[in-house]
């Protein structure tokens, strides 16, 4: 063989996207209400495989704009109302550009020790991840585990099968139902139904997977769904999760670091993720929250459309 075959068949195939992502949020109102302080988590986690080119977000009525970081380092924006006139909308748009890349086919480093399942994290990990492995519905504890356990037998304590099985059975066995109210549904309550959101699969995985002694967060963002041929008989994409917010999950693999699976869609690192918040529990990342003064019946709902699209053609490399 020669040196260029071989670094040819060692060097990973890079897949790279120019993306566009504009994000609108509409409230509606019975009468003008004057608006207390709104919290967003629309901003992109910029890393190695992401990196922002262009981001803008305006509100109607206007607000004064202050940024913070919450406690897992994500970027929220504060938006301030005081001053502006009662208004019977509310009107936030953000939009954006980027660069996201991600690797055809990736191989993670997971090292030796974890490989087989179960492992025990290094000390000097556990002070950090210890909240993150502490499953949350412990009443629900018996059935989930019950039903992740299958899976552990069925890999013959594999982690990284384990891990991936999980991931795509959710995808194959549940039925996608999306859903704009808030909220989740307890583990206990999608095994049931065989039915849920991108939320309710990602809250089920992070709960089977904490159950078994993974370290798993929350994750929160957008998911680009490219142009393909891979449509039901009604010409609807098979992607699941697009056109609104997005809910998937990492977990904590040493030697690999954070590793994204997305339960809904059966992706694992995907270049469609396009990640904005991660939490230990979907209430600490929720993508928009505020107030406004008036009664509750002054509400009369919400409108949110999320456009994912590319600027140019997929670079591969």
């Amino acid at each position: 063989m020669s040196i260029a075959a071989s670094m040819s068949q060692s060097t990973p195939i890079v897949s790279t996207d120019l993306l566009q992502v504009r994000h609108v949020t509409r409230y509606r109102y019975a009468r003008p209400v004057m608006f207390g302080k709104h919290r967003a988590m629309y901003r992109p986690h910029e890393s190695n495989d992401l990196r922002l080119t262009s981001f803008e977000i305006n509100t109607n009525p206007s607000s004064a704009h202050h940024w913070v970081h919450d406690v897992f380092s994500n970027s929220k924006v504060i938006m301030d109302f005081e001053g502006d006139e009662p208004s019977d909308t509310l009107e936030i748009t953000c939009e954006f550009s980027l660069v996201r890349s991600s690797v055809v086919a990736p191989k993670f480093p997971i090292s030796d020790f974890a490989k087989r399942y179960p492992f025990v994290y290094p000390s000097e990990q556990w002070p950090d991840l210890a909240s993150l492995i502490r499953p949350e519905y412990d009443s629900n504890a018996g059935e989930v585990r019950n039903w992740v356990e299958t899976f552990v037998q069925a890999a013959s304590n594999d982690s990284w099968e384990i891990l991936t099985a999980i991931n795509s059975g959710i995808s194959r066995d549940f039925d996608y139902r999306r859903r704009e109210e808030p909220g989740i549904q307890a583990p206990r309550e999608t095994l049931a139904l065989g039915a849920g959101s991108c939320r309710d699969f990602a809250v089920l995985m992070l709960e089977a997977v904490r159950q078994l002694g993974f370290a798993a967060r929350f994750v929160t963002g957008y998911l680009y769904d490219p142009p393909t041929n891979q449509t039901d008989d009604n010409g609807v994409s098979l992607v699941r999760g697009s056109g609104a917010t997005h809910a998937w999950v990492q977990v904590f693999m040493p030697g690999a670091g954070w590793i994204e699976f997305d339960p809904t869609n059966g992706l694992i690192a995907s270049g469609q993720l396009i990640r904005t918040g991660v939490a230990r529990l979907p209430a600490q990342a929720v993508p928009l929250e505020g107030s406004f003064a008036g009664a509750q019946s002054d509400f009369l709902g919400m409108d949110v459309s999320v456009d994912v699209k590319a600027l140019a053609p997929t670079l591969t490399g």
